[in-house]
């Protein structure tokens, strides 16, 4: 996973500045058909046929930090949504800011009808 440049810059001010930094207060996962890149603003985000972003929680253990719960989205319908490549964790359920993309490790058809899960725990982020 990739921080956007937007959350890199926020990072190392908070690391390193005595600036004071505004951080998230919830987290969703959104999904994409291509590459949000660092920009955080490109990409395609999934929109319509019954698409929302889902919320999530984080733990975090040594350098990795894992969602405590299932993240499942809503039931494609009404139309498909293509094939999810990508994720980003935003700020919000709608607009806000991407904090953090990455590709899957394997892309998924999502079509009419079907459902895109992430088990407890299979969502890693890891800082190194």
């Amino acid at each position: 996973m990739s921080l956007t440049n937007a959350f890199e810059t926020s990072t190392l001010q908070y690391l390193l500045t005595t600036g004071s930094v505004t951080r998230p207060t919830a987290w969703y996962v959104g999904l994409f058909t291509s590459d949000p890149t660092d920009t955080g603003t490109a990409g395609t985000e999934v929109s319509g046929s019954g698409y929302a972003r889902t919320a999530a929680t984080f733990s975090v253990t040594g350098d990795t930090a894992s969602n405590t719960a299932s993240i499942e989205f809503p039931a494609a319908s009404g139309g498909n949504w293509g094939t999810i490549g990508w994720i980003g964790i935003m700020d919000a359920s709608s607009g806000g800011n991407m904090i953090i993309h990455s590709a899957l490790d394997t892309a998924k058809a999502i079509n009419d009808g079907d459902v895109f899960r992430i088990p407890t725990g299979d969502l890693d982020i890891t800082a190194s």
